[in-house]
């Protein structure tokens, strides 16, 4: 469309206050639009009384027939092209330039007749902008020829739906409003579009669904003459009713002269009421009351009428609610009234709103929701240069915010902050359940399960945002505080990974175990027994369901199949929240699987930490290179294959980022070279490869999988550096002496030879390998040369400060076949390990120092801030029981203290290696950051010890690392740097999106580990004996519960396992527990004599039963005390006193008798 603008100039402050008059025609001829365009004139009045013209021409078209579609390319040469991960079709737009090829076009999807000799309606279905963005999930339905999704065969000749129409009609106003208001959606939208031509049956060669793009913009027939008061919204509305009469017109015309018997069906799908009701009053009417051109209906209208005519087809429970009735009247106006009673305050109206933004009465940020509560949130606002944290807690000041929600949040007074003496008020609650008996915060509850690496990390350290702000002239800091007044913008384009909860299920659960009956009512069961219930139309029923993920709340469901999917793991997406629903409305999307099972708990995790596991799609794969492609020596790049290049890495490893070399040179001093994958040699900045890399961030290892940030051909083939091929690299160079003094350091790109690609086992024979043995072996000798130096490096960095910290990790020993665990091993570590680490940090380093002084705002580094001393305090507090002082004042004191604390507990290793791995959870995990963003003297890496640091070493796996890789190209000259890597803030958005990405990954192989656990701890994938697989093993108390009216019990670490573990005393009296806090004790004493019978203290050994408990839908790890047996069951004390009653009681007895036979 060309715009062309005449008007008079006007002053710089003249603003426009006035529509005079609009002109839909020209004026010298006062005829109505020509043929190709149609001017709009618009006058305005400015406040200096000048007359402001504004003319816009849309050109319009009489060749756009009835809708695109994309085709395969009819070239023969073009139709497929060939790369080396396949041949990827080419597709072409084809114009249906008449209704003749327009039926031919729906009837290739479908027969004109049934099996059952019945003719087939023929529907085509024109969509408007609310359908979009809220029913795609239907409008994506797709079901294959011999698919049924009934086990019921009985109608197998009844009409076979495989999509909700023969022909989807996506107007061009719907998909530009669609665009504008939702990308995801629309994106989905565009691929809806592709995926007409990408599947067809194999023996008819017929397509499965038609997606036709009509630009009735610019189409000559389908204009409309806006009335002057029309808002733009009504305008968009007349568009699509127009688009649904041209269709529908041409067709009964066509119908009229055709001699099929086939039902011809134009339907304009809106949930829109207003716009439906308009749309009978602008066509002539037909018998059965409804549209003569075109009939209108809701989608829960059209998939009704669907699944009655097909009763295979279970669809209902796809299309989206928008009130709590689930009649979905209107999804327009104000949701928020109605007759029902509210539950939330009703959201401001938008003008209110941004009104209120422009004078800072409110504050729009994005909402947040706590890893562990959909109950307690924050959001992040603006305040001049800083972004402040504000703490939202309580449903009602969160008022239906979801997390990722854009909102308008108003601040509360001061004297409501958190963090001072007004901080609770206006909180007036009877009981808060996160408080104990004495109104102390209880400490988070610890699930038994794979024990954690780090803390989690801050706000502060993730994003640089601050929680707490000075409220006075003294300093002090509060968290401000404040309330949700209105959503800007949804984020309802999630799915979300759980289950339903059922009364029948809560009812059946309890008749089976009935040792769970006297148990406190579960709070899902609550929830479950007031919300769920059957609807009048005796078909549908509404059913709760719970996330997995605990930042959402429960979500109502409006479903056909409920007996179908209780104990099955599904996928639902929110729709809406109305003021008068507890809870948000959502539908169903599509089941993953039985819950429990291996396969579908690890497609819930890959959901629920939000990691991208789909395949890469054709325009990623377009990027490889093609089927010939040879790696040869290129301009620009140095030839080091003459260099003995060697890979060290674990046994199996195929993604190998890194190969090092050590040779001795004619001075004396040693050439030691890192060399690095160039995988930016073949990822292109900027191209779709390299987005879909940035997307992903990083690869994500699960126990029995690996999903790649790239294709396998890049991971695993071209840029891994195999042993005895040729590679090309990203080379640091380095002339050290034998002290490891550093000489000079060089950056080349090169290409490589790797001799070997050794497992650290056999590098570590090669290590000790005697030296009169390992003359002439050029790889015994470079292996030794690296060690030596890696002494060196490492005592050198420890002695500024590097920590040596510890992770309880373990690894899974797995069937063959099955992949079910059947073993758990520690990781063995060998000094190759070491080895590969040292140099990997020195390259990190050295790279860090060079890409800083070229870009010191632009660089991508990585920071590990210093520890709070609050996260210390309950460690030093726990170690002073064991004669051990930890000071923290510095990364240097800390390892220090750690060191003295080896020797202090020398008699148990486990005991020095457990005090490190608690350090490490007493930090926040390392963050990547744009350099421009903080002040130097926050770069600083704690826990190496280093001013600068980055990551360089692995640009396969993380693709901070092909940032880097870039950033130093443009360094040393080889390479311009990208234009997205000199935006401050694109890279703060690239920064965060990695953060986040990393530690999804983390967490999801955490998750996968904890998978396979409950798997070796059940005996097997399945719901078998629940001791099946139970151990006994040694334990380590952490942490003991010393509060007053806490539950009785102790958190344990299981060394032989790597899990963490509550361990609940229920069967002692509370009247015979005693507390210590300042030992970190607990203990059991005899009622009667106060005699101390029983006691644990932090960091005591004791004996612990693990095994899995079926709870509902899910198998969680117990751990259970069998030593001291007197606190695991006071009963063993009483059963001894009884036993010994009667040894005594005997023996008087005894005597009794001998003393009467003597008087005899």
């Amino acid at each position: 469309m060309r715009e062309e603008e005449d008007q008079h100039m006007m002053d710089g402050d003249d603003e426009e206050i006035m529509i005079v008059d609009e002109l839909d025609q020209d004026e010298e001829t006062n005829q109505p639009f020509s043929l190709h365009t149609l001017p709009k004139r618009n006058f305005y009045l400015t406040r200096r009384g000048k007359i402001l013209q504004s003319t816009t021409e849309r050109y319009l078209r009489d060749d756009l027939g009835f809708g695109t579609m994309l085709v395969p390319s009819s070239d023969g040469k073009k139709q497929k092209a060939d790369t080396i991960a396949g041949k990827i079709t080419t597709l072409v737009p084809w114009t249906i330039d008449n209704v003749n090829s327009l039926w031919r076009t729906l009837t290739s999807t479908t027969n004109e007749w049934d099996e059952g000799g019945k003719a087939n309606t023929i529907r085509l279905a024109v969509v408007d902008t609310n359908v979009l963005l809220h029913h795609m999930d239907v409008l994506e339905y797709l079901r294959d020829h011999n698919d049924d999704d009934d086990d019921d065969d009985s109608n197998g000749k009844q009409n076979k739906h495989h999509a909700i129409a023969n022909a989807i009609i996506i107007p061009q106003t719907a998909l530009e409003e669609c665009r504008h208001r939702s990308l995801v959606m629309y994106r989905r939208a565009t691929d809806l579009v592709r995926s007409s031509t990408s599947e067809d049956d194999g023996k008819n060669k017929r397509r499965k669904r038609c997606v036709i793009v009509f630009a009735d913009v610019h189409h000559v027939d389908t204009q409309i003459k806006a009335a002057t008061d029309d808002v733009i919204n009504d305008e968009n509305d007349a568009r699509l009713r127009k688009v649904a009469e041209y269709y529908g017109r041409a067709l009964y015309n066509f119908s009229q002269n055709k001699s099929s018997q086939s039902t011809m069906e134009v339907v304009f799908l809106s949930d829109d009421a207003a716009s439906r009701k308009l749309a009978l009053l602008e066509q002539p009417e037909a018998d059965d009351g409804d549209g003569l051109y075109y009939k209108t209906r809701t989608m829960r209208e059209h998939v009704t009428l669907l699944q009655k005519e097909d009763s295979t087809l279970n669809l209902l429970d796809m299309v989206a609610q928008f009130q709590t009735g689930g009649d979905n009247k209107s999804v327009k106006g104000d949701q928020d009234g109605g007759t029902a009673k509210n539950c939330y305050a009703p959201h401001i109206a938008s003008s209110t709103l941004s009104h209120g933004l422009q004078t800072n009465s409110y504050y729009q940020g994005t909402y947040r929701s706590n890893r562990d509560s959909y109950e307690e949130g924050y959001v992040t606002i603006r305040r001049g240069e800083d972004r402040v944290a504000v703490v939202v807690e309580g449903m009602d000041d969160i008022n239906r915010a979801v997390d990722g929600d854009v909102v308008a949040l108003e601040l509360f007074g001061v004297e409501k902050w958190l963090g001072g003496e007004g901080g609770d008020k206006g909180k007036t609650k009877d009981k808060d359940p996160k408080q104990d008996g004495d109104g102390n915060k209880k400490p988070k509850e610890v699930n038994t399960g794979i024990a954690a690496d780090t803390a989690e990390p801050t706000l502060r350290d993730t994003d640089n945002i601050t929680e707490e702000v000075p409220v006075d002239d003294e300093g002090q800091l509060r968290k401000p505080t404040g309330k949700v007044v209105g959503i800007i913008r949804r984020n309802f384009h999630k799915n979300y990974c759980g289950s339903i909860c059922t009364i029948d299920a809560t009812a059946n659960t309890k008749k089976k175990n009935n040792k769970d009956a006297d148990e406190e009512v579960h709070p899902d069961d609550v929830i479950t027994a007031k919300h769920e219930r059957e609807h009048p139309d005796g078909i549908t029923c509404t059913v709760v369901f719970f996330s997995i993920d605990q930042r959402v709340p429960p979500i109502l469901l409006r479903t056909t199949q409920r007996e179908r999917l209780m104990g099955m793991r599904i996928l639902v997406s929110i729709d809406s929240w109305p003021a008068d629903s507890e809870y948000p409305l959502g539908h169903y999307v599509k089941t993953l699987g039985k819950s429990g099972t291996k396969d579908t708990e690890t497609e819930v995790l890959l959901q629920e930490f939000r990691i991208p596991c789909e395949p890469f799609p054709a325009k990623v794969l377009a990027c490889l290179p093609p089927a010939d492609y040879k790696i040869e020596l290129e301009p620009g790049r140095v030839d080091l294959r003459h260099l003995p290049v060697l890979s060290i890495d674990p046994p199996g490893c195929k993604d190998i980022d890194d190969a090092l070399h050590c040779i001795e040179l004619p001075n004396g001093n040693w050439q030691v070279g890192v060399h690095i994958a160039d995988v930016t040699h073949y990822v292109e900045a900027g191209t779709a490869i390299d987005l879909e890399a940035a997307n992903r961030s990083t690869s994500t290892y699960l126990v029995n999988k690996r999903l790649d940030m790239l294709p396998k051909l890049l991971t695993t083939d071209l840029c891994s550096l195999k042993g005895n091929v040729d590679r090309f690299a990203f080379s640091v160079l380095w002339e050290v002496t034998p002290e490891a003094e550093i000489v000079d350091a060089e950056f080349k790109k090169s290409i490589i030879h790797s001799i070997a690609a050794l497992t650290y086992q056999q590098a570590q024979s090669l290590i000790d390998k005697p030296d009169k043995d390992s003359k002439d072996d050029i790889q015994a000798g470079a292996v030794k040369r690296l060690a030596s130096l890696a002494r060196k490096f490492r005592a050198r960095r420890i002695n500024a400060g590097a920590l040596t910290l510890a992770s309880p990790e373990v690894k899974f020993v797995l069937d063959s076949e099955s992949l079910n665990p059947t073993d758990v091993q520690a990781y063995t570590l060998y000094e190759a390990n070491a080895l590969v680490e040292e140099f990997m940090l020195l390259a990190n380093v050295t790279v860090a120092k060079k890409i800083l002084r070229h870009y010191p705002t632009l660089s991508v580094l990585r920071r590990h801030p210093a520890p709070n001393r609050s996260m210390f305090d309950g460690l030093i507090q726990k170690a002073k029981t064991l004669g051990v002082s930890i000071c923290i004042d510095d990364s240097k004191k800390l390892a220090d203290s750690l060191d003295n604390a080896g020797k202090i507990l020398s008699d148990d290793p486990y005991l020095d290696q457990l005090l490190r791995i608690l350090s490490t959870r007493c930090m926040s995990p390392a963050q990547y950051f744009c350099s421009g963003e903080y002040q130097a003297k926050d770069w600083h890496h704690y826990g190496l010890a280093a001013p600068v640091y980055t990551h360089f070493t692995s640009p396969i796996r993380r693709y901070s690392d092909v940032c880097v890789h870039r950033l130093l190209a443009a360094a040393i000259g080889v390479a311009p740097l990208p234009v997205f890597l000199s935006s401050k803030s694109h890279l703060h958005d690239l920064a965060a999106n990695m953060n986040r990405r990393h530690r999804a990954a983390q967490l999801a192989g955490r998750a996968s580990v904890q998978l396979h656990t409950l798997i070796f701890f059940a005996g097997g994938d399945s719901d078998g004996d629940e001791d099946g697989g139970a151990k006994e093993e040694d334990a380590y108390v952490l942490d003991v519960n010393t509060s007053a009216n806490s539950e009785p019990g102790f958190t344990v670490m299981v060394p032989r396992y790597g899990i963490e573990g509550k361990v609940r005393l229920s069967k002692i009296d509370k009247e015979c527990l005693v507390r210590d806090p300042e030992k970190n004790s607990l203990g059991y004493k005899d009622a009667s004599t106060g005699k101390m019978l029983a006691k644990v203290a932090v960091f005591d050994k004791v004996r612990v039963k693990i095994w899995v408990r079926s709870n509902r839908d899910r198998r969680e790890l117990v751990v259970d005390l069998l030593e001291p047996k007197i606190l695991a069951d006071p009963a063993v004390l009483h059963s001894k006193d009884e036993i010994k009653e009667k040894k005594v009681g005997s023996s008087i007895s005894k005597k009794k008798k001998k003393k009467q036979k003597t008087k005899q």
